[in-house]
């Protein structure tokens, strides 16, 4: 099995997409042509509003009981397998703590981040052989504790093309035979004295880092990590987008890596989506690429062949989760923009997720969460901890 975990940095307007708003009604002031440049957006249909402007025409897909906003783009397409996820109760505004709450389930302490992060947890849980259990791209990833495999903790960078330029090595004064040879002495002495240790884990992780490096160099992985190369392997992303050029290549390297069977998770973020002023009027049309990129990552996963599993396609084990740190306000701010609200949605795409469906809700005038069903405390609305415990008990 492949994880993809995507992060919208900054928190987006959920009524763009997931949890569609159209009416003035309460706090809710929809999003109209006065604050939206509606000119990207391919499904925005003028639909009445308060005043001069127009407001949108909720987007149904034909044969779909969901409905959704302008900025879902491409994936209307692919309704049937998109699980939503409304009403989630972030209980924050703060972005360090939003972002830490939809990524581990829990709230940071004074600051430090208190579990790991669920790309950490599936890597040491499934992926830990790998030669990259996770791959972490400006993604909130978190490694907390001594209940994971060490090995799982994720390679977390900046950008993709760090790791290629950390693999380059120069031939003037050895060759590969040479850093071969002592890359193996590293290993065997590592073996050797944990052999004879009291405390064998910090001596056994030099060795397995040794052997990582050694089988990194000779599969020839350099190319997986180039950003030009990668843009050439997968035109069909938009390496042109406004907003998400740089997630294209995180996506790009996703599928490279996967089918190669090199890693277990890879992580990203995607910029953009903290619009407190005037640049509200772009936040759709921010969410329309993302939404776009991953249709078009899920067209290359359905036609790619999965490395070790015949005939399959990597969309047949491929599992994603897409959050952000909290929602926007439902009332636009004096500057045109929306602040932190305390609500969120989520997505899951996964062939072990019944797709088609939306699970959870708001309530219609102040755009916070609701209950959604009975819990062991009684009713009460969703929050990240349901979420990402019920992702993981999909997986055993």
């Amino acid at each position: 099995e492949f994880f993809l975990f995507i992060h919208a940095s900054g928190g987006w307007d959920v009524t763009l997409w997931a949890d569609p708003r159209n009416e003035s009604k309460g706090l809710v002031t929809p999003a109209t042509t006065d604050n939206t440049d509606t000119a990207p957006l391919r499904l925005w249909v003028d639909a009445p509003a308060a005043g001069g402007a127009k407001s949108f025409a909720p987007v149904t897909p034909k044969g779909s009981s969901l409905t959704f906003g302008p900025g879902i783009g491409a994936l209307a397409d692919l309704h049937d397998r998109l699980c939503i996820v409304n009403g989630l109760a972030m209980n924050t505004v703060s972005h360090p703590d939003g972002t830490a709450f939809a990524t581990t389930g829990r709230h940071l302490s004074g600051g430090r981040v208190m579990a790991s992060s669920l790309d950490a947890i599936c890597a040491s849980e499934l992926g830990a052989s790998q030669t990259f259990p996770a791959v972490s791209v400006q993604f909130p990833s978190a490694f907390v504790g001594d209940r994971l495999d060490r090995r799982a903790v994720p390679l977390t960078v900046g950008d993709i093309g760090t790791i290629s330029r950390s693999l380059a090595r120069a031939r003037h004064y050895d060759t590969d035979e040479d850093r071969a040879a002592v890359t193996a002495l590293l290993s065997e002495e590592a073996r050797s004295l944990a052999a004879r240790s009291r405390y064998t884990d910090a001596l056994n992780g030099f060795a397995i880092q040794s052997e990582a490096l050694g089988r990194m160099l000779n599969a020839g992985l350099q190319d997986v990590f180039s950003r030009g190369k990668l843009i050439q392997a997968h035109p069909e992303l938009d390496h042109k987008a406004r907003f998400a050029r740089q997630a294209a290549v995180n996506a790009a390297f996703a599928i490279e890596a996967m089918r190669r069977n090199v890693v277990r998770c890879v992580s990203f973020a995607c910029d953009g989506f903290d619009t407190h002023t005037s640049n509200y009027r772009q936040h759709a049309a921010t969410q329309q690429e993302l939404f776009d990129l991953i249709a078009a990552l899920l067209g290359s996963l359905d036609k790619t062949p999965h490395p070790t599993r015949a005939g399959k396609k990597l969309s047949d084990h491929t599992h994603i989760l897409v959050t952000s740190d909290f929602c926007r306000t439902p009332q636009l701010n004096t500057a045109m923009g929306r602040d932190h609200y305390p609500n969120n949605s989520a997505m899951v795409i996964s062939p072990r997720f019944r797709g088609g469906i939306s699970f959870g809700k708001t309530d219609p005038e102040q755009l916070l969460p609701a209950p959604a069903k009975t819990f062991q405390g009684g009713p009460r609305p969703i929050a990240p901890p349901d979420l990402l415990a019920t992702f993981l008990f999909a997986f055993g």
